[in-house]
Parts: C-alpha cells; sequence; structure tokens
C-alpha cells in the first residue's frame, strides 16, 4: 500500500469511528497540520458548539511517533491509527500532545539524538511497555464522544 492510499484508508478508519459515535467531521481545505476537525454541535451536555482539530498519524501496522511541531496546536489531538488495512485488527489510541510527550519520555524517547536534534521521534515497532501504556488512550465508538468534549471542557452540568 503506497503512502497516499494508506493515508486515505486511515482517514476514512478514523471518520467512520467518529461518525458511529455521533459526532460529525470536517476536512480542512489546506494541509497545515490538521487533518480533520471532530465537533460534537447538537449534544444535550454542551454548553456551545465544541470542535477539536485532529492530527492523524495512519500505520499499515503499529507506529508511535512524536512531534515538537504539533505544540503549537492549542487542543490538538493525535490519532494513532493501526493496521488501516485490515478493519477487523485496526485500533486508534487518541492522546493529547502533552499525554504523547509524557508517554515518550517515560520511554526515554526524548532523551535520544532525533528528539534532541530534530524534535521527533517514531517507533515503528511499537514494544508490550509502549503498547501498556497506550492502551488506556484506545478509543471505541463508545469513548469518542466522551474524549472530545473532555478535551475542550464544554460539558454543562
Amino acid at each position: 500500500m503506497d503512502d497516499q492510499l494508506l493515508e486515505l484508508c486511515g482517514r476514512h478508519r478514523l471518520t467512520e469511528s467518529l461518525l458511529g459515535a455521533g459526532l460529525e467531521v470536517a476536512f480542512p481545505a489546506r494541509d497545515r497540520g490538521v487533518d480533520l476537525i471532530a465537533y460534537a454541535d447538537i449534544d444535550r451536555r454542551l454548553e456551545k458548539f465544541a470542535a477539536v482539530p485532529i492530527q492523524m498519524k495512519a500505520a499499515s501496522a503499529a507506529c508511535f511517533s512524536i512531534d515538537r511541531k504539533y505544540s503549537k496546536f492549542h487542543d490538538m489531538l493525535i490519532a494513532y491509527v493501526w493496521n488501516v488495512a485490515e478493519p477487523v485488527r485496526t485500533k486508534i489510541y487518541v492522546l493529547n500532545q502533552e499525554e504523547a510527550l509524557r508517554i515518550a519520555t517515560e520511554m526515554k524517547y526524548t532523551m535520544t539524538e532525533s528528539w534532541t536534534g530534530k524534535g521527533a521521534y517514531v517507533v515503528t515497532r511499537p514494544g508490550r511497555e509502549l503498547v501498556d501504556r497506550l492502551r488506556p488512550y484506545e478509543v471505541s465508538q463508545e469513548k469518542w464522544q466522551q474524549r472530545i468534549l473532555r478535551e475542550v471542557g464544554e460539558i454543562s452540568s
């Protein structure tokens, strides 16, 4: 699967998951670091319209990455979409930059030359320890709304 097809499949898996959770999805006209925007507009728990930018990292297998450039986006979520070519095996992990950086620091990725020099680090074969740290961030259709609404902090009492 070439990179463009991988990106398209990942976007479709991610969109399917968000729509299945009752959220809406918008796609920016230009790629400036935000791949899509998930939003809830008619949820009765909302005080107002709530939207969250998402940067998607699609992979044909498993891949975790962190990049300093995403720190500039307020409230951005990073969606790691694994096994995109196999819908039954697809997993989606969703973290904000702070959570991803915390895990990278715990795993000592931020002590590498790649992180200190380029401000980026990629793991193409995550081991059990990393997968265990990511497990709480795995989303399903049921968990999406909770994650989006929590991120924007717009739930009314």
